[in-house]
């Protein structure tokens, strides 16, 4: 064979290396695990802002091109998950299952109950604040909290029976652990299945991040560059590669 028949040999050969890796990896983000940071500090102290995760899309059967193709569980009470904001798709949140379909649900004192059972909560942050009787009672009807979203205060007594919330069928209920601090079901209600993304797998770095939200672009790369170079400083390096829990 003359070198240039080699030479021509081995591009062919790169180019369809390159190209199966870019069919893998397209293949793996699409259907089996999306990377996500944690952008709020709703999930504390299971999951901290700057965690950033690989999430797993085939645990409770990946994206709908793909169900049949892999076996999956139902989601389950006690799960964490990631999915789209019901309310406001564009954004992706990350929360704690409490209810699956026909629970019934209240919250008394904080104390969250299901159907008629309190339940133990191990993982659940609390703040050292006054109380709300929306957040800590709920479900309340007769109080408006200033953060509900007014479609789910207008639908939500189409759900509660004897003071309970009932979850309907294809639905779920969804705190954040830090549970003082979250704005989750309590505030703009269920989560579809159709919703949901997958659940956290690993947490593949965590960077100290107490700079505050930065909206523009100038202020993204100014924070992106200081984190290079303070990689080391800055990594929480007891938090890489921990299993999300």
């Amino acid at each position: 064979m003359s070198p240039q028949h080699r030479d021509a040999s081995g591009w062919v050969e790169s180019l369809q290396a390159l190209f199966s890796t870019l069919v893998v990896a397209l293949f793996i983000i699409t259907f089996a695990v999306q990377a996500f940071q944690i952008p709020s500090a709703s999930m504390e102290d299971t999951l901290l802002v700057g965690d950033y995760l690989f999430v797993d899309k085939l645990h409770f059967g990946g994206s709908h091109d793909s169900r049949g193709l892999v076996p999956f569980r139902p989601v389950q009470r006690g799960d964490i998950v990631v999915f789209y904001h019901p309310a406001n798709p564009v954004l992706h949140l990350v929360k704690r299952v409490v209810g699956v379909p026909k629970d019934r649900i209240r919250l008394v004192n904080k104390q969250v109950w299901i159907n008629g059972v309190p339940q133990r909560e191990e993982y659940v942050h609390y703040l050292n604040g006054p109380p709300e009787v929306f957040r800590d009672n709920f479900p309340r009807l007769d109080f408006l909290s200033p953060n509900i979203n007014p479609r789910w205060y207008m639908d939500m007594p189409n759900h509660t029976d004897r003071g309970e919330l009932v979850v309907p069928a294809g639905q779920y209920f969804v705190m954040g652990d830090n549970r003082d601090n979250s704005e989750d079901s309590r505030y703009w209600g269920f989560v579809p299945a159709e919703n949901i993304i997958g659940r956290p797998l690993l947490v593949y770095w965590s960077v100290r991040d107490s700079e505050g939200e930065r909206t523009s672009l100038g202020d993204k790369i100014a924070h992106s560059f200081y984190v290079l170079t303070h990689f080391y400083r800055l990594t929480r390096w007891d938090r890489v590669f921990r299993v999300v829990r």
